[in-house]
């Protein structure tokens, strides 16, 4: 019986100590990698307007959806019959817009009345791609970056599934693969590899009607604002450019001739970078793990020292 118990004193001492090192191995994980999120929002101001951008003129584009097969098709992903199956209309009205899963692009209609008459308009709808992003600054993992180049990219590989990121955009974009084995989170890439070697996203070289236009952010920004002006081909714009400096500015940016929330954009996000309030949230992480890894151990003993002197009892009589 002693060397019994014994065996059971050090499996939970060797319990204690394993969750001890991984709960101290995590903090140091963590509190190791906070310091980056404020440097980055410190130099990310210097880098706004170096990067690539993609300008969106709604009141050009006419639905066709070029920009979706050319998404699926560039990036190898499924096409989902159901989802095809649904309306423009249709996927403007639910909760993401026509992203799920294997679905990094769509478009969506809106046909808003303005002056007493019903307008269409169709809207491209995905990753914003932030240049300051609140989904890598949640993910302590590691799993989405930024580039200089413009992308927010998702490394699935380093993801444990845990989803801060979704909670963390404030665009409601990011999606979860709950269909598969090993899930992880659904997002444009925006071409990361064709843009890292000089090249156009797919989705813009598909765009039969220029809708979609590429370059650097400053350029494009300017572009917009001068569109604005000059009520190119007679389209009374409003004076906004979206993306501008919503979330602390975003690499997609949206200019139209009705206002943006008739087409439920969310021009209620912060102009501030959110990684400045997401940081203070991610400090808690290592507090948390240390708590968890505490109560799992006092669960674990209570439990094994209560079955212990259950057989004890059993086997006395």
């Amino acid at each position: 019986m002693k060397k019994e118990e014994r065996a059971k004193k050090l499996s939970r001492r060797s319990f204690v100590k394993l969750a001890g090192g991984a709960t101290l191995a995590g903090t140091a994980l963590g509190i190791a990698g906070f310091p980056g999120l404020a440097q980055a929002a410190n130099s990310a101001e210097d880098g706004l307007n170096k990067s690539n951008a993609v300008l969106v003129d709604i009141p050009k584009c006419i639905g066709c959806e070029s920009c979706t097969v050319a998404c699926k098709v560039s990036n190898e992903l499924a096409f989902n019959q159901q989802e095809q199956a649904k309306t423009a209309k249709e996927r403007a009205e639910e909760p993401g817009k026509g992203l799920v899963s294997g679905t990094w692009t769509s478009i969506n209609l809106y046909e808003p009345v303005i002056k007493g008459e019903t307008v269409r308009r169709f809207v491209k709808n995905q990753c914003f791609h932030c240049h300051q992003p609140a989904c890598a600054s949640a993910c302590f993992a590691k799993a989405l970056y930024k580039t200089p180049e413009g992308p927010v990219v998702y490394n699935q590989y380093l993801c444990v599934g845990c989803r801060y990121c979704m909670m963390a955009c404030p665009f409601d974009i990011i999606r979860y693969e709950w269909e598969q084995a090993i899930p992880g989170i659904s997002k444009c890439q925006m071409c990361v590899e064709k843009v890292e070697a000089g090249e156009t996203p797919s989705c813009v070289s598909a765009c039969p009607k220029g809708a979609l236009k590429y370059g650097k952010r400053a350029d494009l920004l300017r572009e917009a604002k001068e569109r604005i002006a000059a009520k190119e081909n007679g389209v009374s714009y409003i004076g906004d450019v979206f993306g501008e400096k919503e979330a602390g500015g975003t690499s997609w940016l949206y200019i139209t001739d009705v206002p943006f929330e008739d087409m439920r954009f969310r021009t209620d996000v912060t102009t501030k970078p959110l990684p400045s309030y997401t940081e203070n949230y991610m400090k808690m992480t290592p507090i948390i793990g240390v708590s968890w890894a505490a109560i799992l151990s006092g669960i674990y003993i209570f439990t094994h020292s209560k079955n212990s002197k259950k057989k004890s009892t059993e086997s006395d009589q």
